[in-house]
């Protein structure tokens, strides 16, 4: 199971940097494109780095799922405005499995938790 927890995470991650490209690909597409092509993934950086990461300084058991909300939200919305609604239904299919299977209390517990590490896990059976 650690190995399809950490594909997932990985997964997660991907997702992470599709979101911050489609931010770029609405901004190459808006006006003035110099400054938005980059203004906008490094401000959605910067949120999920406060808000969503999982050492967030500023997200909690709201904040967090409801940053990751927005910023895959509004991910989908940028690339449906660029004229891509193909990629734009696909980027949201795609974050919203792969977030909910990183939900999994098994996966969960893989990441990292800002108030340290994740308690121990009671033996699920023996193997005499």
């Amino acid at each position: 199971m650690a190995i399809f927890g950490w594909f997932v995470l990985s997964l997660v991650f991907v997702d992470e940097l599709l979101a911050m490209a489609a931010f770029g690909v609405w901004g190459w597409q808006a006006s003035p494109r110099w400054l938005l092509v980059w203004l906008l993934p490094m401000s959605a950086m910067t949120a999920w780095f406060l808000l969503a990461s999982p050492k967030a300084r500023y997200g909690g058991p709201v904040v967090r799922p409801v940053a990751k909300v927005v910023v895959f939200g509004l991910a989908s919305l940028a690339l449906w405005g660029a004229g891509h609604p193909g990629w734009a239904l696909a980027l949201l299919a795609f974050s919203v499995v792969v977030n909910g299977l990183a939900l999994l209390p098994a996966i969960r517990d893989l990441t990292p938790r800002p108030d340290g590490p994740a308690p121990p896990r009671p033996p699920t059976g023996q193997a005499w």
